[in-house]
C-alpha cells in the first residue's frame, strides 16, 4: 500500500474520530472521563502518522519526478547520439565528476591547486528532505556547499558508519558548507537535527 493511500486513510480516520468524539461529548455526560488520556493518545498517534506519511508522500513524488527526468534525459541522449556534448553542457561529464542517478549531484571541477571537489546540496523548502539523495566526488578534499531556504533549522554532516567525520553549522534561510578529506568509499550525508534523518533527510556520498 502506497504512502499516499495510507495518508488518506489516516486523514479520514482522524476526521471520523473527531466527529465521533465530538458527538459523544455532546450526548454523554462526563465523557471522556477516565478515558481522556486514551483519547489524547489516539489523536496524537493519528496526527503524528498523518504528518509522517505526508512527508514520505512528498519524497515519493520527488523521486518519481527525478526518475521521469532521468528517463527523458536518456531518451534525448539516445535519440541525438551526443552524450559527450550533453554531459559537458550540464557540467557532469567524466572529468567533472558528475553525480549518480541522472545527475542528482553537482560537482565543481578539480582545481589546479588541489581545491578538490565541490558539491551543491539544498534542503527542500516544504519538506524534511535534501534535493539530492546521491552525490559523487573524487578522493581528496570534498566540500558540500549547503543551502537551506526553509525557516526550519538544518545542517549537513558527513558520516562513515557510526563515525561523524565533519558537520556544518545549523542554519535557517541561509547557506553554509562543510569540508573533509575523504578516501574512496561510500559515505552518508545527513541532517543531524533529531528526527530529520529518520524522516528521510539523508543520502549517499560515493567517493571514487
Amino acid at each position: 500500500m502506497s504512502n499516499q493511500t495510507l495518508f488518506y486513510i489516516c486523514g479520514i480516520a482522524l476526521a471520523v474520530s473527531a466527529v465521533l468524539f465530538s458527538f459523544a461529548g455532546l450526548r454523554l455526560k462526563g465523557f471522556p472521563g477516565r478515558a481522556f488520556p486514551l483519547v489524547v493518545l489516539w489523536f496524537v498517534l493519528l496526527i503524528g502518522g498523518a504528518t509522517t506519511l505526508a512527508v514520505r508522500n512528498a519524497q515519493d513524488e520527488q523521486h518519481k519526478k527525478e526518475a521521469e527526468f532521468q528517463k527523458a534525459a536518456e531518451e534525448l541522449v539516445e535519440k541525438n547520439g551526443l552524450p559527450t556534448e550533453i554531459e559537458s553542457a550540464a557540467g557532469e561529464g567524466p572529468e567533472a565528476g558528475g553525480g549518480e542517478s541522472g545527475g542528482q549531484s553537482e560537482t565543481g571541477a578539480e582545481g589546479e591547486a588541489g581545491a578538490g571537489t565541490v558539491l551543491k546540496l539544498a534542503a527542500e523548502p516544504n519538506a524534511i528532505a535534501f534535493d539530492k539523495t546521491h552525490l559523487t566526488a573524487k578522493p581528496g578534499k570534498v566540500t558540500i556547499d549547503f543551502k537551506n531556504p526553509a525557516p526550519i533549522e538544518h545542517d549537513v554532516a558527513i558520516e562513515k558508519g557510526p563515525q561523524e567525520i565533519a558537520a556544518s553549522e545549523l542554519i535557517t534561510e541561509s547557506e553554509t558548507s562543510v569540508s573533509a578529506e575523504l578516501k574512496p568509499g561510500t559515505y552518508t550525508y545527513l541532517c543531524t537535527v533529531p528526527g530529520h534523518a529518520e524522516a528521510g533527510m539523508k543520502g549517499t556520498l560515493t567517493v571514487k
